[in-house]
């Protein structure tokens, strides 16, 4: 998943593209689809998943706004090896593969932002795993709801937490559902989830629960 430390990225996509507007769990791409484009986040958040042919499921990215996803098509790559599916409420733009490589080779800017993008997946993948190898399902959804949250973005002690079912995050970091209720409810009695208001975003999430992400 991406990185807690990686910082807003400025919108660069001065290419030819269209933006469609999802509601949250809608479906962007289906693993197997015909692969001729590359997505950018406008907005919202995008979960990549990946279904093996006995049906299991698993994770292998969230996704923000400022992130590309579906450029295998850059690489010849003919069908989606990945689900793409909204987390939020999601502004996605669709890049087609020859005005992408034409932005590319013609933008500098673009340029830049894409290698950058790419090698954050590279080390966004690195530690993914070695998050799924060595640390339990605590930290691992503490490490999700400081990135549903934004806390790399700004220095407040709280922020909103994204509307999200616990269904889904349980699906994110490979645990079952009870599981993520008792550590929902385990976070809030410690002061690291805090209820409000729907007009104040529902529930917000404390800068103290870095402490679950950086505990040896």
């Amino acid at each position: 998943m991406t990185g807690l430390n990686a910082g807003r990225q400025r919108d660069v996509l001065h290419v030819a593209h269209t933006s469609v507007n999802y509601r949250p769990c809608e479906t962007v791409f289906a693993q197997g689809d015909r692969c001729a484009a590359v997505m950018y986040i406008r907005k919202g958040r995008v979960k990549l998943t990946v279904t093996s042919r006995g049906g299991r499921e698993a994770v292998v990215a969230v996704l923000r706004a400022g992130a590309f996803f579906g450029e295998g098509a850059l690489a010849g790559q003919r069908r989606r090896t990945c689900t793409a599916e909204t987390l939020a409420a999601s502004t996605i733009a669709t890049v087609k593969t020859t005005e992408m490589r034409r932005g590319l080779q013609q933008d500098v800017a673009l340029a830049d932002r894409f290698r950058s993008h790419m090698l954050a997946r590279s080390i966004s993948a690195e530690a993914e795993l070695i998050d799924q190898q060595f640390n339990g399902c605590e930290k691992r959804l503490a490490r999700v709801l400081l990135l549903l949250a934004n806390f790399d973005e700004h220095e407040l002690p709280r922020a909103v937490l994204p509307l999200i079912s616990r269904t889904v995050l349980a699906e994110t970091i490979g645990t079952p559902r009870w599981k993520v209720d008792l550590l929902m409810n385990n976070f809030r009695k410690l002061g690291f989830l805090e209820r409000h208001s729907e007009r104040d975003g529902g529930v917000h999430v404390h800068r103290s629960m870095l402490s679950v992400v950086l505990q040896e």
